[in-house]
């Protein structure tokens, strides 16, 4: 079985890879319920507990648009609180090693970050985004991409020198909601871009779930024949058609280490409604169904990757029993199939077993364990057209 070797097959295959959880900002901002500042507070304390050492927290854009993320502040005073340091260090974690990113679209939001940071409650990391299909950056940012970019170099430059990284996410690599099919070599020059006016690391970014697994491959060998350096990329899957999972073990394939997902696969565009009332948002919802909205889910592609032996990081066990509580918060089924059937079970389910399997073997004189008749010769001959070509 040597040469069947996954990683001699796949030699750029990770055997280790980081999984950030952006459930508390990403997966919630499309939800049209607010989801109490407790709950936030719960989910972020129980991801880092569980293993999570790069976890998005909340949107520092104006409240008005996406009221959703109103307490952001008091979610950051928590996370900076020596309460919650303390907590940490009671478990053995390391406050340090916790990098707490924050959403900052535009130059106002990133200056409010500063401000915050100032205070000393202000997060690691900002991220700023382009999407290489102009009409779905407009949506996004309110501005065309060359006055963005501008708008993007200046908020690099402020936030490093407040002591705090920038993370630049590209979207629509491989299609746009809005404008269809795009090229797959714009986005690495956009990397590129990112990375030339001083951007921390990538988010190589599927909002709308138009990957296939051999675009995902090709696009990250591309990205990585390039710019080699695997901390700089992390990969973002939205999805739309059940197929995410596909583009995660493609992504691997390729090379990547570094993912992020939320539980649930909760997730997608920020809401335009909010409890009783319409709210800005985005405008329009690219999607009539809310059901087929959202991120690839934590739950299931954690326990892919650690079926597939590579480390993580993770409690397994324990982030599964939170994708359990987090169906009551939210209120609904969520999508994630690993929270209903678990990990793969070595063992088996031998409470399913049916009496009498014992009995019948020995009916026919079979041993413990025998598979074949035992007048069958020990190699099967087998006919001529399965060799064929």
């Amino acid at each position: 079985m040597t040469k069947y070797d996954y990683w001699k097959i796949f030699p750029r295959m990770p055997r280790k890879v980081t999984i950030g959880d952006i459930t508390v900002r990403d997966g919630f901002q499309h939800e049209e319920k607010f989801i109490s500042t407790a709950a936030k507070i719960f989910y972020t304390e129980e991801m880092i507990f569980a293993g999570c050492r790069d976890i998005e927290i909340t949107n520092l854009g104006n409240p008005y648009a996406m009221p959703q993320f109103r307490d952001a502040e008091q979610i950051l005073t928590h996370v900076r609180s020596d309460k919650f340091k303390n907590q940490c260090a009671k478990r053995g974690i390391r406050y340090e090693d916790i990098c707490f990113t924050c959403v900052t679209i535009r130059e106002g939001a990133v200056d409010r970050a500063i401000a915050l940071k100032q205070k000393g409650i202000g997060p690691d990391r900002l991220l700023m985004m382009v999407s290489t299909e102009e009409e779905h950056h407009f949506a996004n940012s309110g501005t065309s991409l060359p006055d963005y970019w501008k708008e993007a170099e200046r908020c690099i430059k402020k936030c490093n020198d407040a002591g705090m990284k920038m993370c630049g996410t590209v979207s629509t690599i491989w299609g746009s909601p809005i404008g269809g099919a795009t090229d797959m070599k714009d986005a690495v020059e956009f990397a590129k871009r990112w990375l030339a006016i001083g951007a921390h690391d990538i988010e190589h970014a599927d909002h709308d779930g138009s990957a296939s697994a051999p675009d995902v491959y090709r696009y990250y060998s591309m990205v990585l024949d390039e710019l080699p350096n695997t901390d700089l990329h992390i990969a973002h899957f939205h999805e739309t058609k059940r197929v995410s999972s596909a583009s995660i073990l493609a992504a691997l394939q390729a090379g990547i280490t570094h993912f992020e997902a939320t539980l649930g696969g909760l997730g997608g565009q920020p809401a335009n409604f909010l409890d009783d009332c319409p709210t800005k948002g985005t405008g329009d919802y690219y999607y009539d169904d809310p059901r087929y909205v959202g991120l690839v889910t934590l739950e299931d592609t954690l326990v892919q990757i650690d079926e597939m032996g590579i480390a993580h990081g993770y409690d397994v066990d324990r982030v599964l029993r939170l994708g359990k509580l987090l169906e009551k918060t939210i209120g609904r089924r969520l999508r994630s199939e690993a929270v209903i059937n678990g990990r793969t079970k070595k063992e088996g389910h031998p409470q399913y077993a049916r009496p009498g399997l014992k009995r019948v073997k020995e009916k026919f004189g079979e041993s413990s364990g025998q598979k074949l008749p035992a007048e069958w010769p020990m190699v099967p001959e087998l006919p001529e057209r399965c060799f064929q070509q």
